[in-house]
Parts: C-alpha cells; structure tokens; sequence
C-alpha cells in the first residue's frame, strides 16, 4: 500500500506462459511484502490465478518469429490498444513488462510519456541478436532486472538501472514426489523407459513441433517397442485444435495437464522445444534432444541476425553445447531418434550429459528471485529509483 494506506495499482504484462509464470510468482510475492494491492494486465491462468485482473488474456499472442507476428498483427495492434487506453484511463503506480520484448517495449514508451514508472523483468536477449536494441530500451523504461549475472554488465556499460535478481526457477523445479510416487500418479510401468515429450506452448510451435515428433517417436518405436511417452501440456492449451490433430493415437502417448518437472524427473530423455523449458530441464538434470522450427522466412533472416551458436537456454548457460540441439532441417526424425537412443542406450554419455547438466544449477546461484524482484517492483515505486547495489 501506499503511505497514505491506498492499495497500489501495480500493472503487469507477460505475452506467453513462461513469462506468465515468472510474473505471476512475482505478483504472489509483491502481495507477501506489501498486501491489499490491485493488479491488472496481460497474461494467461497463472497470472489470473494470482489475482490479476486480465484486461487482455495473451493466449492468443504467444507467437515466435516475424512472419508469424505479421499474420496475427491485428489481433497484437488490438491488445496494445486496449493495454495503451488502460494507461491512460486507470494508470499504475508501476508497470511490470515480463519478457515479450518487441511489444511490451511499445508499451514502455507509451507509459513514459505519460510519466508513469517502468520495470523489466526477464531481459531480451540482446546478448544473441540485435545488441543495438539496448540504447531504444534505456529511453524507455526505469530499471531492468536480468535472470543471468552475465547481462548485469550489457545494462551498466549503457547507464541503465539493473539489477541481478537470479532465477525464479531455481526455486520452482522440483518434482512433487518421489520417482515412484510419480510413475505410479502417471501411470507408468517402473520397469520400462520413459521419454517426455515438450513440444512447446505456443500453437504455432505446437504445429511446427508435433508432426516432428511424431516421426521420431515413429522411429524409435520400430527399434525400442519398450518406450513410454508421456507429453505434459501447459495449462490453457487448445488440446482440440493445437495437439489432437497432430498425435499419433497408435503411440499410446499418455498426455498430462500440468506436471511437466514430474515428467522431466521420471524421464531418461527429452525430446524438447527450445525455450525456458530446456533450463527447467538442465536444474532437474534430465538429458534431452533440443528441437526448433520456425518459418522458412523467420529462419532465413534470423540465421543472418544471431550472433551465438546455440539456442537453447540450457547451453547458452553453461557456455558450452552440453546437450544437442537440432533446428529448422537438422529437426528430423532419424537425427533427433539417434540422438535420444543413445541417450537411451548408452550409459557413459548419458552420465557426462547428466554431470554438465549439474554445473548449470551452480552458475545460477541462490534462489529467491521472484522475492527480490518484488522488493525492486516496491523500491521504484516509493523512492522512484534504484539504490545502487
């Protein structure tokens, strides 16, 4: 609340799950250190689960790649739109933008100009294309807080307010029980080998991902006829439209809501879309095949962009390729099936991978960081600046 006891209006914006995740165990802790506060925005369950009020729900405009932003346009202008008129109608004490760089940072303009106060949680990725965008954020927003010790210095070197808070899943992925405990809740056979299956969360990557996967279940079905597959979706997933068209039924894919650091636990390996579900992956230490599609144009002028070899956020942390990756026309069913059987198969390999998978926990360090983005949410508000730390 404020000091003249009003609860604060603090608007929160995040444009697809995992950002709505971080977000909503932001708002939970913001609301431990300071109750009886009013929260609006863009997101999905988790968000409107922690009791935000949802002027624009984001399920809609969870898209990856340029020609997959110009097809769903209208529907992005709209949802500006209608988050800008909010500004101005009803404005917050503080604007928190969680990730969704290109859009929230039309908004961060929009909130400057009218003087209201601009925090950035989960920084883009300036560090892997298009550095340039640094000084265009700087104008535009009041601090940042970064997931990784190594973006501190890109902000700084720029005069912009920033602030380490480390990785709220350090604190969040864990699995719910014991590995049989889990087998037996998702109904697997102890004796035989479990590969999950995480196709992504957004419809295009569902689309793109699924067919693929298929195939390489396909694959290594004919050659291992022992395997289980079990595929945990996001909550708020179309299962309908985004994934029953696309599975196999002659699989037997056991298909869970939810429960994806359960799956990732009891798994040998993973085959998995590239994204913050690969860390959650790496702090579990549960090998996988990294897999990535966008569209042929996305692609062609993406490629000419990064600047890093590696996508996945398992490698990009541990600054080496600790587990294979296979995109775009290396995402096929006989290159990602190798890759699994001989995480299957192989014992030494699948426990080097297990051993680099144990350092990334390491180079994350302690916990708490839903906590102490909170605490900077609050400190910009009331003393309208970051002390330097």
């Amino acid at each position: 609340m404020t000091e003249a006891g009003q609860p604060l209006h603090v608007m929160v914006v995040a444009g697809e799950a995992s950002g709505d995740q971080h977000a909503a165990a932001m708002v939970r802790a913001l609301e431990d250190l300071s109750p009886g506060n009013r929260y609006t925005g863009m997101g999905c369950n988790a968000l409107r689960e922690a009791g935000v009020e949802l002027v624009v729900d984001a399920r809609r405009l969870a898209v990856v790649g340029l020609w997959e932003v110009i097809a769903q346009y209208r529907e992005i202008r709209r949802a500006l739109n209608v988050l800008k008129e909010r500004l101005h109608s009803d404005p917050p004490d503080l604007l928190v933008l969680v990730d969704y760089v290109e859009f929230n940072l039309r908004l961060a303009r929009a909130a400057k100009a009218q003087g209201i106060r601009v925090l950035f949680y989960v920084s883009p990725q300036i560090w892997a294309w298009r550095p340039h965008r640094v000084k265009r954020i700087g104008r535009v927003i009041d601090a940042m807080a970064v997931l990784f010790p190594f973006e501190v210095e890109v902000y700084r070197r720029y005069g912009i307010p920033v602030r380490y808070v480390g990785n709220p899943l350090v604190d969040s992925v864990k699995p719910s029980g014991s590995r049989q405990e889990i087998m037996t809740s998702l109904g697997l056979d102890p004796q035989r080998p479990v590969i999950g299956l995480l196709p992504g969360s957004r419809s295009g990557e569902l689309r793109r991902h699924l067919p693929i996967i298929m195939e390489t279940c396909r694959w290594l079905r004919a050659r291992h006829p022992d395997i289980q597959w079990v595929m945990p979706l996001a909550p708020g997933v179309d299962i309908q439209s985004d994934i029953t068209p696309h599975v196999d039924a002659s699989l037997g894919i056991h298909q869970v809501i939810g429960q994806a650091h359960d799956v990732m636990s009891v798994s040998r390996a993973l085959i998995i879309a590239s994204g913050t579900a690969t860390l959650e992956a790496a702090l579990l230490k549960t090998p996988m095949a990294i897999i990535y599609r966008v569209s042929p144009i996305t692609h062609a002028i993406l490629k000419r962009m990064i600047l890093i070899r590696d996508i996945g956020l398992a490698n990009i942390v541990a600054e080496k390729r600790v587990v294979r990756e296979f995109v775009q026309d290396e995402a096929n069913a006989e290159q990602i099936g190798m890759e699994v059987e001989r995480l299957l198969m192989d014992e030494a390999y699948h426990g080097e991978v297990v051993a680099s998978l144990a350092e990334i926990r390491e180079r994350l360090g302690e916990g708490g960081g839903s906590d102490k983005v909170a605490r900077m949410a609050l400190e910009l508000i009331r003393e309208g600046t970051l002390k330097e730390t």
